[in-house]
């Protein structure tokens, strides 16, 4: 079976349905959890500063197109961009159990997701080129290998002063302890959470971020050293993701046409100076043979296609009309991006109560469309593969129901004819003209939200919710079976600035990845596999668990910052 057609039916393998659900272990053996902390016994190691000030922008001022001031490239400024991006932002505990929350989210606050830096000399850090594993726990960094100062001088020609690389790999056992199969998706959209988080926590500092996807799989394990672990067991093993590009200068780096920017065998580091061993996560572990399957038929080989084509190539959009969405970001109240970055949490329940104007509904959907000037999506080039269904329950001065975002026009005739014949596709009342919002069926879709996500109260209990519906079988034969990991990834990415944009609105927000596959498609009228749901979201108004006790994120090194 060759790789695309065994990546389909891996996805539909580990699809829930109302009568089963996909495989599992059924229950949790508390006492074998992986531990949610990686670190390299034997690394040098570097605590790094942790700010006691907040001088970031403002929240709303990172979708400006005129960029925030510029940070220097420093050890104080590599610390905020780690911490704001994958670190810890509090403790919570409840009964004689603690536990971390991080600034990048994850399925079940299992962070399958590890983190890695490839930076040159700096002072206070090291006095050559080297590649660091990112310790959250402590906010620190381990040195895992050197680069010679010529290597990396380079390696790295073709990128302006001062940037530095960003890796991120998965810990697929992390979620299969608890998930099983399903973990194949889990481990990704939380790449795709992890992507934004990096993007975010660098605009704040006026710095770009972009993913380089030319890069190979086999690439990015050479330099991150991956190649060069002996891992206590298989089940510990790091999956290689992807390598991104830091700019401090804020001016996007693209590796278009598949032509990577990066000179791959000048930056390999050398295999003597590799330190450290990695940690063992738990006692033992299920051998999930469709996930490391699964890791091996999507591996992204050198030469792949590049993801951008003829019908994906980006357009400007038309930014005067920002205008229009002016006033429901004025009337936010103002917060730093880092208080927001920071304050982030996943919803585990909602009031049933909390409504949303419909102005600021808009601007959500203003901030979720693909823009290859803003942040995110100037992290993640095209193909834009994600389109979302949405379900309607509170949004003053919107008909409850069902709606669409189109968010490649390409597709908009394509998405209308796989639906249901009775859909409207009207635009909605106030909707801005350059925003492809579509209402389409009117209705109380609150049960059926609840029901479609795995009978979970909270789909129906917030504002609205939604499913991410991905074009699926073409992308992925006109790419490869790697670019199943890009589904999740967009995804990731729309749900990372759906949990900041609740923040700012006053709401709260939490990812959703229990639903019944092909009920969401049955909704929406969706047959075969020419599309399918990868992801879901929603929105309101939080209820707090009192019971709960928070502690600052580094009790023991900084009081927490608001």
């Amino acid at each position: 079976m060759n790789p695309v057609e065994f990546i389909i039916r891996c996805h539909e393998q580990t699809k829930h349905y109302f009568h089963r659900y996909a495989r599992s272990a059924g229950e949790l053996d508390w006492s074998n959890q992986p531990d949610p902390f990686r670190v390299y016994a034997g690394a040098p190691r570097v605590m790094l500063p942790l700010a006691t000030v907040d001088p970031s922008p403002a929240y709303e001022s990172l979708f400006s197109l005129d960029s925030p001031s510029v940070a220097p490239v420093t050890l104080e400024t590599i610390s905020i961009f780690l911490e704001c991006a994958l670190g810890l932002s509090a403790w919570k505990s409840f009964k004689g159990s603690r536990w971390a929350l991080r600034c990048n989210p994850s399925s079940g606050n299992l962070h399958p997701t590890e983190g890695y830096v490839v930076l040159g000399a700096m002072l206070g850090l090291h006095d050559r080129p080297a590649v660091y594993h990112y310790a959250p726990a402590e906010h620190a960094l381990e040195r895992r290998g050197e680069l010679s100062e010529e290597g990396w001088r380079d390696g790295i020609a073709a990128l302006p002063r001062g940037a530095f690389l960003v890796g991120l790999t998965s810990i697929a056992w992390r979620e299969a302890w608890k998930y099983g199969e399903r973990a194949l998706r889990y481990c990704q959209h939380d790449v795709g959470h992890a992507i934004g988080a990096l993007r975010f926590s660098a605009a704040s500092l006026g710095w770009s971020l972009h993913v380089l996807e030319a890069m190979s799989d086999e690439d990015v394990e050479i330099l991150l050293g991956l190649d060069a672990v002996s891992w206590p067991r298989n089940s510990d093993r790091e999956h290689a993701d992807l390598l991104a590009v830091v700019n401090p200068s804020g001016r996007r780096i693209v590796d278009c046409a598949g032509k990577c920017v990066l000179d791959c065998h000048a930056l390999k580091p050398d295999r003597a100076t590799w330190t450290g061993t990695p940690n063992v996560l738990s006692r033992e572990a299920l051998h999930w043979e469709l996930v490391y399957a699964a890791a091996e038929a999507w591996r992204k080989p050198r030469g792949a296609p590049a993801p951008l084509g003829p019908q994906d190539a980006p357009t400007a959009r038309d930014h005067t009309r920002d205008e229009v969405y002016a006033a429901a970001s004025a009337s936010r109240p103002a917060r730093s991006s880092r208080e927001i970055i920071r304050t982030r949490r996943s919803a585990v329940a909602f009031d049933g109560v909390a409504a949303l104007p419909a102005e600021q509904f808009f601007l959500m959907m203003h901030r979720l469309m693909p823009d290859p000037r803003r942040p995110p999506w100037d992290a993640l080039g095209p193909p834009t593969a994600i389109h979302l269904a949405l379900f309607v329950h509170r949004v003053t001065g919107l008909t409850p129901g069902l709606y669409a975002l189109v968010r490649n026009p390409a597709d908009r005739a394509s998405l209308s004819s796989s639906m249901r014949s009775d859909f409207a596709w009207t635009a909605p009342p106030g909707c801005p003209d350059e925003l492809p919002l579509f209402f389409l069926l009117e209705g109380d879709a609150r049960r059926a939200a609840t029901a479609v996500s795995c009978h979970q109260f909270i789909a129906g209990a917030g504002v609205f919710s939604l499913g991410m519906i991905a074009r699926f079988r073409d992308t992925l034969e006109r790419l490869g079976a790697w670019a199943y990991r890009r589904f999740f990834w967009e995804a990731g990415l729309v749900g990372q600035t759906l949990y900041l944009e609740a923040e700012a609105a006053g709401l709260r927000g939490t990812g959703i990845g229990c639903y019944f596959d092909d009920a969401v498609h049955d909704v929406f009228g969706l047959t075969g596999d020419a599309w399918q749901s990868m992801y879901h979201f929603t929105i309101g108004g939080p209820v707090e668990d009192g019971r709960l006790t928070t502690e600052p994120a580094y009790p023991c090194r900084r009081a927490d910052l608001p």
